[in-house]
């Protein structure tokens, strides 16, 4: 089982958000056979999405020269993804946006249907709701589970470690299992339901999502 952990927090190993996934992690952990890997998107080079759709043409084609693609396709490989990020105005930080602004393709595709995606959220003032409903959004609108999720405000974050390090046991135990949760998949459902219609009228110009969908099945 591969576990992928994206901490956006631009403090790094300071971050009280990494503290806070790493705990999740160590949850994690405590299952047979499990490994993990960190990225720190403040050690990458992130450019925002030009909306240019060549990767709708040709898929996870893109001109931007980053390491945008090498994150995509980790996520790709991985069984469970984690998404760890400060509360920056109620909402993930610009590096996480800008990263998943350029996973469109997961979107149009359902690129993670089958795979579980966690969230981990700190802030200042401990009010990181919005942050997390986020991520369980992200995750619905690319096919993915959302296992669940954690968050603190920075003065208590070790009140949360094992409250964290309960639910990465139950990541793992969700991935394990392949548990399966209706509304999540009705949601899911809904998504490829109007992406479809968008698949079809486009195929001309997305030819390579377009192959993908019938090669799915799904049109």
């Amino acid at each position: 089982m591969k576990i992928l952990l994206i901490s956006s927090s631009p403090r790094r190993e300071k971050s009280q958000t990494l503290l806070l996934a790493k705990e999740f992690l160590r949850g994690c952990s405590e299952g047979k056979n499990v490994k993990s890997e960190i990225i720190h998107l403040c050690d990458l080079r992130i450019k925002f999405c030009h909306c240019c759709e060549n990767c709708h043409k040709k898929i996870l084609a893109c001109h931007v020269d980053d390491d945008v693609l090498m994150v995509l396709n980790k996520m790709l490989e991985a069984d469970g993804i984690i998404l760890a990020s400060p509360n920056y105005i109620n909402q993930i930080t610009a590096s996480m946006k800008a990263l998943l602004e350029r996973s469109s393709h997961f979107i149009h595709c359902k690129r993670l249907l089958g795979k579980y995606i966690a969230g981990v959220a700190t802030s200042g003032s401990g009010q990181d709701r919005s942050v997390l409903e986020y991520i369980k959004y992200y995750a619905h609108t690319c096919g993915a589970q959302y296992s669940g999720g954690v968050s603190s405000g920075m003065q208590s974050v070790s009140e949360k470690i094992n409250e964290a390090s309960n639910l990465g046991n139950k990541f793992t135990s969700d991935i394990r299992e392949k548990r399966i949760y209706p509304d999540q998949t009705e949601a899911i459902e809904q998504g490829k339901r109007h992406f479809g219609v968008l698949i079809k009228a486009m195929k001309n110009e997305w030819e390579e999502e377009y192959q993908y969908w019938l090669k799915k099945g799904w049109i």
